[in-house]
């Protein structure tokens, strides 16, 4: 590799081979013989509202690497219904279970909040992660990480209520997009939730009578967000510590 192609892949300055930069945390915290080796497989792409990445169960295709915006891993039953496992933002990627060697995934991929990133085929992301030990060690410690998130998010589904689970979603999706303002709606937060439009507008309308969000059509902000952490369950804090392992923010 020439000098010159060498600095490009340097952390904080890097670009896939088209020149577009790169801002996925996982990305930009390899080192440069690793991210040398996955550049050339390094696909940009824009990631609308709503995009499916990955429908539940089939074989996956792509992982992907996103730059900006919020992606939601969801369960989806037999009859339609639907409950969001955990969320993903620049910190991660999808496709976590084609990086330990397996080929299909149960969950739905799909962005909630636009934005974009990188995708790579899983066949050139599992060749190269046999000559990437750091790759491979970070993508399969985040794997591990997220499936605690999973887990942590479905106790907090059974247990708690629409109030704590709406105040804990606001929370990590605002971790996750750096933006007090959401642009997400009350339809799309009652499917990630799995329950109904009206429990979720009332959960948010006690919300914006405290003073700790504002919701505009379309879009929430969060006005108050040390207030909003009080109103949060306990899942929040244990999501954070989860987050935090990774040593990426």
């Amino acid at each position: 590799m020439e000098s010159k192609d060498l600095h490009l892949v340097h952390s904080g300055e890097r670009t896939n081979t088209e020149g577009k930069p790169v801002s996925s945390l996982i990305l930009l915290s390899i080192p440069d013989s690793d991210y040398a080796l996955l550049r050339p497989h390094l696909e940009y792409v824009s990631l609308p509202n709503h995009l499916v990445l990955h429908e539940a169960g089939r074989k996956l295709e792509f992982a992907y690497f996103p730059n900006r915006g919020l992606i939601s891993l969801v369960v989806v039953m037999k009859d339609g219904k639907t409950a969001e496992a955990g969320i993903v933002g620049n910190e991660g990627f999808t496709g976590t279970l084609a990086a330990v060697g397996l080929s299909r995934d149960p969950l739905q991929a799909v962005m909630q909040i636009t934005g974009d990133g990188f995708r790579v085929e899983v066949g050139a992301l599992q060749n190269t992660l046999q000559s990437s030990p750091h790759l491979r060690l970070m993508l399969s410690r985040y794997a591990a990480i997220r499936g605690l998130q999973v887990a942590q998010t479905a106790a907090c589904n059974r247990l708690h209520d629409i109030g704590q689970r709406l105040a804990r979603w606001l929370l990590m999706t605002q971790d996750r997009v750096d933006s007090a303002s959401l642009p997400i709606t009350h339809d799309f937060l009652a499917t990630m939730l799995g329950t109904d439009r009206p429990s979720v507008s009332h959960a948010a309308g006690v919300l914006q009578r405290k003073k700790l969000i504002a919701y505009t059509r379309g879009a929430v902000k969060i006005v108050n967000r040390k207030n909003l952490e009080n109103s949060a369950c306990e899942c929040y804090g244990v999501i954070q510590q989860y987050d935090g392992e990774l040593g990426l923010k």
